[in-house]
């Protein structure tokens, strides 16, 4: 998979389906491919964070220095398999790891209370004071059934974000 919508193969695009568990359907991977193309400027068949710092909307996310530590060096399949997580198609499993992956900057497969706070600050900035945000945390944490000192790991996060990761999607524009 070169760069250039012309070296994507059927078999390419099949695999690539496969790889992300069919989140996207093949029209979505051929417009992905264009888009991975475009984004990978030096041509070498990867998108490095300078490249997606690129996309405004990216740059703009105030959770993008997070997304980026997820997302530099990625090939086609591991874009298309970073994306899916948006995907309509996408299961409520594949979300709620994507969000865990986000909040758990370390990558000790476990989320505290400072990770949730960091998140927080990153989404409010100067808007909220560090007090406010600790409480409302620790309310939202109480309400769950979890303490300040409680670990979160994937499991608590499905319980706590339930359906409303759903809401999660981006369209895929087609030809």
């Amino acid at each position: 998979m070169g760069n250039g919508s012309s070296m994507l193969t059927q078999y390419d695009i099949e695999g690539v389906q496969e790889h992300c568990s069919n989140t996207f359907s093949q029209q979505e991977i051929v417009s992905l491919y264009e888009r991975f193309c475009q984004l990978d400027r030096s041509g070498g068949g990867f998108i490095s964070s300078d490249e997606f710092m690129n996309v405004p909307e990216f740059a703009m996310n105030p959770l993008s220095q997070r997304l980026l530590r997820m997302l530099d060096g990625l090939n086609f399949k591991e874009f298309v398999l970073f994306l899916s997580a948006f995907s309509s198609r996408a299961s409520l499993q594949l979300k709620v790891e994507f969000i865990f992956k986000v909040y758990d900057s370390d990558g000790n497969h476990k989320v505290s209370f400072n990770d949730v706070l960091d998140i927080l600050r990153d989404l409010t900035g100067q808007f909220i004071a560090e007090h406010q945000r600790e409480r409302v945390l620790t309310k939202v944490l109480e309400e769950a059934g979890y303490r300040k000192d409680s670990v979160l790991v994937p499991a608590d996060f499905m319980k706590i974000l339930g359906s409303s990761v759903l809401k999660m999607e981006v369209e895929v524009p087609v030809d």
